[in-house]
Order: C-alpha cells, then structure tokens, then sequence
C-alpha cells in the first residue's frame, strides 16, 4: 500500500522554522484553569506543523512579576501595652508628648498593620521611629493630638508604604535618603540638590527640617560647585514681608505657623492678637528662667518655717484679675504699660488694667534701662483698694479685662530677663554641634525660612569652619572674607557725605584679591529731609538724581561692585512712604526704595559684572539688594542672623519715657517699708559678663563696671539702650501712636530669639559695640562725625576667627 501524505501548508513569512524530524512535540496547551485569564489577542494563525513549529498560541511578552503584599493578621494591641514602647520613643528621644487619643491612634494602626510581630521583630519601633521624625519634620509642635489632621495624613502615607508590616524603603518622604534631597526645579541637575549644595535655593521650612541624620550627607567633602567656595554665596538677604510669621500657642506651649494671608488693612482683632503674641512670648520666657521656676518641695519647707527665717524663695507672677479682694498684699505684676483716658499711667495684661502709683518706684538696677509706655516690665508692690470700698469685693471693677477699682502701689520696676539664643534653641556647647544639645527649646523651627538649627546647623557650622575659620588660622594677617561694613546714616544730598563714603570704599578696595569683604550695608536716611515732601523742591525727581550721584560714585570701584553685595535699608525720608508722612514715624516694617529711583545704580553692577565677565544668574558676581526697614541677613543658614534696623529710638525714648525716683533719694524711705511676706526684688545681671564694650580696658571693668564716676555717659548711654531693647525682644516697644506697626507683619519685629547680631543705626545715640547675652549690637551713628571736620566713622563687623566674631568702630580722614 501506498502510503498516504497529508497536503503540505504554505507556511506564512517570518514564521520560525520547526525543529528537524525526530525531534520533540510541541508541548500541548494547558487546561484552561490554568491559562492567563487575560490572554492577549493576537491575529496568527495557529499550526501543528512539526516542520515549523508554530505554537497554538502567541508568546506573551515578559512582565516583571508583582511582588505580592505579604499578609498581616491583624490583632487589637491594648494602648497600655504599647505605651512603654511609645514613651520611650517619642518622649525620651524626640521630647514629644502623647496624648491618650494619639496612643490609641498608634495601637490601632501597629495592631492592624503589624500584627503579632509587633515586638519581636521590633515592627512597631520602627513605625513610631518614622512617624516622629516626619511629626517633628512637619512642625506639628511639642504635643502629638490623635485628633490632629497632620497625625492622620503621616498615618495614611505611612499606610500606603507599609508591606508586611515593614514600611518599604522607597517610599517617597518617608525614606530616609529622599528626605535629604530638595525638590529640584525643572532646568536644574538632579545631582546638585542634595541639601548645603545649592545656597542660592531658598530653603522652606519643611525642606529643611526634612533632614533626619545630616551626619549621612558627607560633610567633610569639597562643595562640587566652584562658586559655592564663596562665603558670599551663602549669604541671604531676608526681607521683612518676607520673614515667616508665627504665634505662640498656650496650650501646646509651642510656636505656630501662621497660614492666614497678612494684609495691610486688617481687621481690628488682629491688634489685640498682636498684643496677645507679645505678652504670650515674653511670659513664656521669664517661666523658663530660673528664678521664676518653683518646686513643690520648696514650697512645702516654706510653710514649716519660721516667718523670720531665709529661705530660696522664687518670683511669682499674679494675674491682675487675682488683685480683687486682695487688699494689702504684695505681688508681681507683668504687664504693659500704658495710659488711661484720663491721663494717669497703668498696667494691663491678659485679664485686666490697674492704675499705677510710682512715686517711690525705683528700678532694679538702678537707671540701667528706658521704661515708656507700650513695653511689658515687671512690676513689684502692693494693691490698695480704694478708701470707701476696703473689705468690700471689687471696687468698683468692670470685671475680667477691664479696670479694677483701686491703685497698685510699685516700689520696684524692672525689665523681663533676657534669654540667650542657645538656650532658646535648646544648643549649648562651644560649636553647638550634634553632641552639644539640650533638651527643650525651639531648635525645630525655623524662624527665618534658611532651615531650623536642629535640622542643618550642624552642617552649616562645618562649612563655615571650611570656608572661614580654617583661612583664617592658616593666615592670621589677611584681613579675611567674612567682613561686613556698615556704613551708617548716608544723606546723599549732603556733597560730603559721598566723599566720606568714596574715602571708606578705597581702603577696602586695596585688600588682597580674595579678601575683601563680603557685605557693605548703606543705611538711610538717604535725604536730609523728606524731599518727596517739600513743595518747591524737586521732589521725585531731585531725590532720583541723588541716587544717580551715588551710582557715579559706586562706579569707580567696580573690583567691590564684582565680588561684593551692597545692602541699601532705607529710613523715614525715604520714598515713597515720606511723600505722606512728611519724615516723621512711618509704621515697621517699611517697604524699599522703589527700583524707579535705583535704576541707574543696577545698571552699574550689571555692567561692572559684564565687563568682568561674570553672571548673577549662575552666582557669579556683585549685586545690589534693596531691602526693607527692618530686615535680616542670614548667613550659613541659622548660625548667623544679622538685623538691620534704621530708627532714631534714643531719642523717642528719652521723650516718653516715665521718670522714677533714684534709689540714692529713696535709700532713708526703704527702711520704713514693711512687706509682710514680699517676694524679693529681682536681683540685676551681672554686667561686667553680660554686656562687654568695644575700646573699654579690663582694668574699668574689674573695678566697678557700674560706677558713674569711672565710666563715661556715652557707655552708660550705650548699655542702657541695649538692655532695653533685648529684654524687650521687640524693636517698636512703644504706643501706636508712637511708633505704628502693621499688626499682620509684627513678627518681622521679633527679637526672639536673640539674633547673633544686630545693626542699630541710630543718629541720635553715640557709636558703640556692646555684647549683652551673647548678642553684638552696633551702632555706626552718621558716616560724617559731628563736630570734627572732615572725618568719615563706619563700623567693621567680621564672623571669622581672625575678626575675634565682633565689631569694632573705625573712623578715617578724607
């Protein structure tokens, strides 16, 4: 028989050929349970042809396999069980506080995504670990609330990078690594946006507090950007409208950040919730102080003791309101001064107003600070309630928050205790570094918008131990980068005044390439008088021509216009503000010198820039900043804060300030005082350690630091103003009508915490350098010296070691 062949098939182009004759099936397809429920559609037509091979069904292109989300079986975890756990892990290590609602928030969420192995395996740690960190990462404050919506947004993201209980390492701003990066923009090269490698970027707060271990970056390595060597390019200029704004919360004992738009025409609640800040913020800060700390074991000693006897006894503060009823007892009061409708002076608080008797008020120390209405002073004396109502009740008082009948009769006055910015970041420590710390304190907020001092002052301080203070030790003779010169009052109208300032920029402008300095600070006002305001004068476009002089004047130094930045603060003649207010008090913050009037100064730096063949953009080159009144330079993020402020402030002071009896005249009356159980008076800092002078010898101060008759008035004149001011913490410590602020921007005002330095040009007092509490205050007064004939006085600030971290006054002949 013959046999019988099957009709070949044509088989189709790009068909692969079959295996040879004798070789394997195909292997046939599997049932259909097992086939991919979503097979993908395909046009070939099937074949069993031995010769070619051709499958039954298409090649399904490979797809990497989903990693299935390992099962978790969830189980109810007891909050006291984890509490223990939560405590030492938010409280011993991050100074944080639980609420009960926030624990079973966390027992809840570890006993349904971690299940069993929530203490074995050490899953429940590492999920506490990581929502503290983005908790303190976010600013959430010092009590954790399960209430909180930012304790439940941290839960649900961390939900969604949870696998087994484990929380997955590339889950974006929650893995370590992506939490040092900043968000790069889109022309930008992701390889230059690792945190400290990009200071021309501004910072905000959550990217910089999103630094958990700033020790992982690599610190000892060189900056890859050439022009990042430049201690200049770590310099930021910050202007008040700029400045974040927060208010302190009571309840949380934390600061806020204020989310609410601010407005030049606010509403009329928003000046007593100013009022509110300030009081809140100083209180804040004479509890944390020392002598107004009490212990319960203290307290119980006292009522043992014989009345005669001595014993540690704290201040305590008492609310006006707690006055009523009280007739005859002595208290501490904390208040603001200020004045009734009728004339008389008073104190008020967050409770109510008193009238004040000050005729036997003497201040403690004696004549060492300015005490005007609107500042908030500590007040020690008695309450007398009124004659025709002693035993009564209220005399005659309008409740919580208004006038209380009678007078408070104060023997001592004095300002709130200051408060040095390391301990108000919670940094001690000679460099303040990682294992110099302490607890407590505001180090995670970021006050100016650089980043917070815990997140990346470590960092900055190591960069500027790299860039500043290691040149400055190799070479002790050059006179280093980090200078700033503030030139005081600069009235362009005034001939002499560019001469002085052309003699001050040639003996900087022979320095050695590489060493001059970084920063000249130009302070107003740049008119005699408020030119904008005159009629018959030139008005705008005289005072344009001004300024057109000093770019005339500017231009011949174009080696400082390149490697330099010129910080204009502008002052109450200044446009366009004076065009109203006629020169007198404007109200803080005050915006700019408009660019109209600067034009022409801009394009001398753009040229002298382009002639050296530098850019801004790429951050090469000088520039010109016009700021405001007040405003701030940072520099090497929160290590260096520098305020600038223009304001005549002696002389308001000496204008409105109360006037008290001395304690020489009130010596014999003090004897025939009698205060049944008087809190002691409290007792002045040391001045001889607190404030240091610049040109006094250590011989007047180990002498008597206080003595009249050893130190000049100007000295007196200087210390007095600065005590005042930082004790304060606020620059306008006066009435509204006095020195206005703007209610929403009152925070750019803040003196808290103490800035490392702060330039107060002030013509009415004389020039000085004073340390007190560890912040240098300066005063260049005029750039032209009153009475001496042709002499130019400026003030020389330096941050490296070679400048001894201070300012010294310097004058010249032109």
């Amino acid at each position: 028989m013959l046999p019988v062949h099957s009709p070949k098939k044509t088989p189709r182009k790009n068909q692969p050929p079959s295996p040879a004759k004798g070789g394997r099936r195909a292997k046939p397809p599997p049932p259909p349970f097992f086939a991919p429920k979503n097979p993908i559609p395909s046009s070939a037509i099937p074949s069993s042809s031995p010769a070619f091979a051709t499958p039954a069904h298409p090649l399904r292109p490979f797809q990497p396999p989903t990693p299935a989300k390992a099962a978790v079986l969830p189980i109810i975890l007891p909050p006291p069980t984890l509490r223990p756990l939560a405590f030492r892990t938010f409280t011993k290590k991050h100074s944080l506080t639980l609420t009960s609602s926030a624990l079973q928030e966390f027992a809840t969420f570890i006993g349904r995504h971690c299940g069993s192995g929530w203490r074995e395996e050490g899953l429940a740690e590492k999920v506490l670990e990581e929502v503290a960190r983005t908790w303190k990462n976010r600013n959430g404050g010092v009590i954790v609330d399960g209430a909180s919506a930012e304790l439940k947004d941290i839960l649900k993201t961390l939900e969604g990078n949870m696998s087994g209980g484990r929380i997955m390492g590339g889950a974006r701003g929650l893995s370590r690594q992506n939490s040092l990066m900043v968000e790069p923009t889109e022309d930008e090269d992701h390889s230059k946006t690792r945190l400290g490698l990009r200071p021309t970027a501004s910072l905000t707060r959550d990217d910089s507090q999103a630094s958990f271990s700033m020790s992982s970056i690599g610190l000892d390595e060189e900056p890859d950007d050439e022009a990042l060597q430049d201690v200049r390019r770590w310099l930021k200029v910050i202007g008040a409208f700029e400045q974040p704004r927060y208010t302190y919360n009571v309840a949380k004992k934390h600061f806020e950040k204020i989310a609410s738009k601010p407005s030049l025409l606010p509403p009329a609640s928003h000046k007593t919730e100013a009022f509110r800040n300030r009081y809140n913020v100083i209180h804040q800060r004479i509890l944390r102080n020392e002598a107004f700390q009490t212990s319960a074991m203290t307290s119980t000693r006292n009522t043992t003791l014989r009345r005669g006897a001595t014993t540690m006894q704290s201040h305590k503060i008492t609310p006006i309101a707690n006055l009523l009823g009280r007739h005859g007892s002595t208290h501490m009061l904390l208040g603001m001064l200020n004045i009734l409708p009728a004339g008389n002076l008073a104190i008020s608080d967050l409770t109510g107003t008193i009238a004040l008797d000050l005729t036997h008020a003497v201040a403690i120390p004696e004549d060492s600070a300015w005490f005007t209405p609107g500042m908030i002073v500590l007040m020690d004396g008695v309450y007398e309630e009124e004659e025709e109502s002693v035993g009564k009740g209220l005399s005659g008082s309008s409740g919580v928050g208004g006038t209380i009948g009678g007078r408070f009769q104060g023997f001592f006055i004095g300002q709130p205790p200051c408060e040095k910015r390391r301990a108000t970041l919670g940094v001690s420590g000679l460099d303040g570094g990682p294992d110099h710390t302490i607890g407590g304190g505001f180090g995670w907020i970021d006050f100016l918008g650089v980043g917070s001092e815990r997140a990346v002052g470590p960092r900055m301080r190591k960069m500027e131990q790299r860039l500043l203070r290691q040149p400055a030790l190799a070479d002790p003779d050059s006179p280093g980068r980090g200078r700033v010169v503030v030139v005081g009052e600069l009235s362009l109208d005034q001939p002499r005044s560019l001469q002085a300032l052309k003699k001050v920029l040639s003996l900087y402008a022979t320095d050695p390439e590489g060493s001059t300095p970084m920063t000249f600070v130009l302070a107003g006002n740049f008119t005699t008088h408020a030119v904008m305001a005159r009629g018959g004068s030139g008005g705008s476009i005289e005072y344009k021509e001004f300024f057109d002089a000093l770019a005339s004047t500017l231009a011949d130094f174009p080696m400082l216009l390149t490697t330099a930045t010129f910080v204009f603060v502008p002052g109450d003649n200044d446009g366009w503000v004076s065009a109203f207010s006629g020169g007198v008090a404007v109200p803080l913050p005050r915006k700019p010198v408009p660019e109209l009037f600067t034009s022409r100064i801009r394009r001398v730096f753009a040229a002298a820039n382009a002639e050296a063949g530098l850019s801004p953009a790429e951050g090469k080159g000088g520039e010109a900043v016009w700021t405001t009144n007040p405003s701030r330079l940072s520099l090497f993020g929160p290590n260096h804060e520098v305020v600038l402020f223009r304001d005549d402030i002696s002389a308001r002071l000496r204008r409105s300030s109360v006037r008290l009896k001395s304690k020489t005249s009130a010596a014999d009356s003090e004897e025939d005082l009698t205060m049944s159980g008087a809190n002691p008076a409290p007792s002045p800092p040391p001045p001889a350690e607190a404030m240091d002078l610049d040109g006094a010898s250590p011989d007047q101060h180990q002498q008597n630091p206080h003595d009249e008759k050893t130190v000049p008035y100007d000295v007196l004149a200087a210390r007095k103003l600065v005590k005042t001011l930082l004790d304060q913490g606020y620059l306008a410590p006066f009435r509204q009508a006095a020195r206005p602020v703007h209610w929403d921007h009152g925070a750019a005002l803040y003196l808290y915490p103490l800035p490392t330095a702060l330039v107060l040009v002030d013509t009415t007092a004389p020039a000085f350098c004073v340390t007190y509490e560890g912040c240098h205050v300066m005063n260049p007064g005029s750039v032209l010296v009153g009475g001496r004939r042709g002499v130019a006085r400026w003030v020389e600030y330096g941050l490296g070691a070679s400048a001894g971290r201070g300012g010294r006054i310097r004058e010249c002949t032109f």
